[in-house]
Formats: C-alpha cells, sequence, structure tokens
C-alpha cells in the first residue's frame, strides 16, 4: 500500500490592500503632531486659566489691563472686579470710579439700573466705547459720529487731565453733541480730536441735574487702547490713565457678561440692541475681505506650485502577468456584484458584433447599424432578421440565468458564422465546381475547432 502524496500547500494570498499597521505607521507622525498642539493648549489653558481676557484688570495678555491696576495700586487705589449689574450698581459711591469695560453686553434693563445707581451718589463712570444704549442715559445728547482709528493724538483742549498727559494713543468712536446736549454744553468737555470731534468726552454732573448731583461724573473714552497692557508705556497713555481711574480711593471693573442679560416674562433674554443691529460681517475687523483676497491667491499659487504635472505617457513593464481570462472572470465579478446586467449583456451584444462584422463584409460602422447587421446574418444564416436584431440589441436580461442564455446564444452564433462554417461553404463550392458533387469523397482536411470563449 503506497502512502498518499502529500497535500501540496496551497499559495499564500498576497494583498496589495495597506494593513492596518501600515496605516498607523504612515500616520503617526501627523498624529504625534496633533497631539504635540492639543497637549500645548491644554498646558497653556491651565497656566492661564485664572488670567481673563480682554480688558481684564487680572489679565497680563497685551489686551488686558493689569499693569494699570498694579500701577494704580501702588498709589493706594484699590481694584475690585465685578460681573453682574447688581455688584456694580452696589458698589456706587462717591469714593469710587465705576468703569463699565464692554457696554454693548448690556441691554437697556440693565443701564437703566446702572444710571439709578449712579445718580445722586458722586460716582466718577468711565465708559469705554459706550455704545447708544449706554449714551441715551449717561449722557443724553451726545451721539456717536464715526470710527477714527486709534493712533496718537493730542489733546486739544484745556481738560487738566488731558493737558497734563499730552499725547496719547487715543481715536476710536467719536461724539457729536446733538441738541439734546446744549444745557449741559458748558459741562462737556471733548479732548483728542479725530476729524474734528472728540474721542474723549468727559460730563461733570449728569445731563439732568434733578436726577443726580454736582459730583457726579462721566467720562466717555472712544477706545480702551490707552489702558490697555500693551499701549500703556507709550506717549502719555499711563499719565491719563491715572488720571481718569485713580481719583477716587476705590475702583470697580464691571466686566459684563451675556449670561448678566435678563431674562424677560417670556423667558428670553432681552436683545443687546447695538449687537442686534449688527451684521456677522459688520462684526469683522476692516480690511477682512482684502485679507480673504490675498489668502485666496496665495492658497491658488500654491496649488499651482505643488499640482502634479502630467508627462507625456511611458510604458513600463507590468510586475505581474495577468492572464486575460482571469481578467474577464474578475471583471464579470464586478458585473455580478453590482447587478449590473445591462452593462455586461452590452459587453457581450457589443463584442459579438465586433467579431462578425468582418465575417459578413459589415464596416466598423454598420456594426453599429441595428439594421444592417441583422439583415446581414439573417441572409447568411437563414433566420428571423427580428430575432437576429432581438439578440443582438435587444433588451438587458432580466436575470442571472438570462444573462448565461443570452451569452450562450451569442457564442452559438459566432460559432456558425466562425472561419469553419466559410471553410465548409468554399470546399463544397469547389467540390461542384469539378464536377464531383455528392459523389466525391470527402476531403480528410479538419479544421480545429475555436477555442470555448470565457464568459464575463
Amino acid at each position: 500500500m503506497t502512502a498518499p502524496a502529500p497535500a501540496t500547500a496551497a499559495p499564500a494570498a498576497t494583498s496589495v490592500s495597506p494593513t492596518a499597521g501600515d496605516l498607523f505607521r504612515r500616520a503617526r507622525g501627523p498624529l504625534a503632531g496633533i497631539a504635540v498642539v492639543l497637549l500645548a493648549g491644554l498646558v497653556l489653558g491651565l497656566l492661564r486659566g485664572g488670567d481673563g481676557g480682554r480688558l481684564d484688570p487680572r489679565s497680563p495678555t497685551p489686551g488686558g489691563t493689569r499693569a494699570v491696576a498694579r500701577l494704580l495700586a501702588g498709589h493706594g487705589v484699590d481694584t475690585t472686579v465685578v460681573t453682574t449689574t447688581a455688584e456694580a450698581a452696589a458698589a456706587a459711591g462717591p469714593d469710587t470710579t465705576l468703569v463699565v469695560a464692554v457696554p454693548e453686553l448690556l441691554a437697556e434693563s440693565q443701564w437703566d439700573t446702572l444710571y439709578g445707581a449712579a445718580a445722586g451718589s458722586g460716582v466718577r463712570t468711565v465708559l469705554l466705547g459706550p455704545t447708544p444704549p449706554a449714551l441715551d442715559r449717561f449722557a443724553p445728547g451726545v451721539q456717536i459720529d464715526g470710527y477714527a482709528e486709534p493712533g496718537e493724538r493730542d489733546p486739544g483742549c484745556t481738560d487738566p487731565a488731558a493737558t497734563r498727559a499730552g499725547s496719547a494713543r487715543l481715536g476710536g468712536w467719536t461724539y457729536l453733541s446733538g441738541p439734546g446736549a446744549a444745557a449741559a454744553a458748558d459741562r462737556l468737555t471733548g479732548c483728542y480730536r479725530a476729524d474734528g470731534l472728540p474721542s474723549l468726552v468727559t460730563l461733570t454732573g449728569l445731563t439732568a441735574p434733578e436726577e443726580g448731583g454736582p459730583d457726579d461724573e462721566t467720562v466717555l473714552l472712544g477706545t480702551p487702547d490707552p489702558l490697555q497692557n500693551e499701549h500703556l508705556d507709550d506717549l502719555g497713555n499711563a499719565s491719563l490713565a491715572m488720571q481718569l481711574l485713580g481719583a477716587r480711593p476705590h475702583l470697580v471693573w464691571y466686566l459684563p457678561s451675556p449670561d448678566d442679560v435678563p431674562v424677560g416674562p417670556d423667558g428670553e433674554r432681552e436683545e443687546l440692541p447695538f449687537l442686534g443691529s449688527e451684521g456677522l460681517l459688520d462684526l469683522l475687523p476692516a480690511g477682512w475681505r482684502w485679507a480673504a483676497l490675498q489668502l485666496g491667491i496665495a492658497a491658488a499659487l500654491a496649488a499651482l506650485w505643488r499640482m502634479r504635472r502630467l508627462g507625456p505617457a511611458v510604458t513600463e513593464p507590468l510586475p505581474v502577468v495577468v492572464r486575460a481570462a482571469e481578467t474577464t472572470e474578475g471583471r464579470a465579478r464586478l458585473y455580478h456584484r453590482a447587478g449590473a446586467r445591462d452593462r455586461a449583456a452590452e459587453a457581450l451584444r457589443d463584442a459579438t458584433r465586433h467579431r462578425i462584422a468582418p465575417l459578413l463584409g459589415v464596416t466598423t460602422a454598420g456594426s453599429r447599424d441595428a439594421t444592417a447587421l441583422p439583415a446581414a446574418v439573417a441572409a447568411r444564416t437563414g433566420a428571423s432578421a427580428a430575432a437576429v436584431h432581438h439578440l443582438l440589441y435587444g433588451p438587458a436580461p432580466a436575470d442571472d440565468p438570462a444573462l448565461v442564455r443570452l451569452a450562450d446564444e451569442l457564442d452559438a452564433l459566432e460559432r456558425r458564422l466562425g472561419p469553419a462554417t466559410a471553410a465548409t461553404t468554399a470546399a463544397a463550392a469547389a467540390a461542384t465546381a469539378t464536377g464531383t458533387g455528392a459523389d466525391a469523397a470527402p476531403a480528410t482536411a479538419t479544421t480545429e475547432p475555436d477555442p470555448p470563449r470565457g464568459r464575463p
């Protein structure tokens, strides 16, 4: 008894698709960079978590105001940061300077609360870049005229604080005294003019004397730049800040928050009038359109620089040799998986039409003619022209068995019109010409049949 032959091991499948390990190795560089950026942001956030932000006296950032708070502390002025309207109103008093840092974040009812607390209390109220709702309460008749880019400007007035400070970085909102401020014209002082209009306005006493006292003061500062850390040591900014904020022993710095906006009876928060009138594009910095255009041009140039240039076509040796039958079977599997019987049927019919057209003396253009080719096939085979037309140009099969039958019928038609049929017809014609007819001996030459054609 002979031992069974050892089974031949099947060849290992070779995949060209990247594995999970390959994908990780390719992406580990970018992933490491992203992790470093996230970690750095987390560390910076933790380190600066208590520093606050813009116009915050606790913030050492360029937009913060911790430097002026430290400077005031050195002259005996204590600074208290509040974040609600109730706290700011409760702190108003004759020995207090109240700074409202971001006026546009206050609703009208909040301005009413602040005005009610300031009227007659002797407090100095400093509004940084006040908006119309603030002006309507604290400086009726004073209106915003326009905006001037902050820069170095001379006092241009007789106000003692401005004359002692000298040139300072002012600008921003400029203010215009309307008819409603005529009663307080003798108590209004405008300094640091831009385009002829002041960007620093001081009002001694309220514009409605019956509601306030002579010690009440309101200061309108068109831009907070002189108070910020990055500009405090420029020009006379520090001196101006000390005189505007250090006249009273206590400084209350009010940082409004949208969360502090009162809720109305309907459960909705009050609208912020100044912000509500602005669109998203209006809130973007000036010149953003030019910046966006430049970025777009730069991106287009970078794309042109880095894009792939297609050179002339070149031939390269294939890394592997793929048999035609394997290619046919692979395409057939793709058609089957996608359920594309219509495409598969059309591919079979088109290939058959191109192969049988030369055998019938029909041109390549004629093979596309749904009338000429069926007529030629019918004349050669004796079949019905309508049946041939249905076979070569008919509708797509309804199911897979119908597609298989179509392939068999096309293969049978091609065999009937193939070279073997032509050779048999020529031999019969020769026998008739020589007079042998049916009594002649059959030809000994044989024609090897065509190899079977694969089905997609």
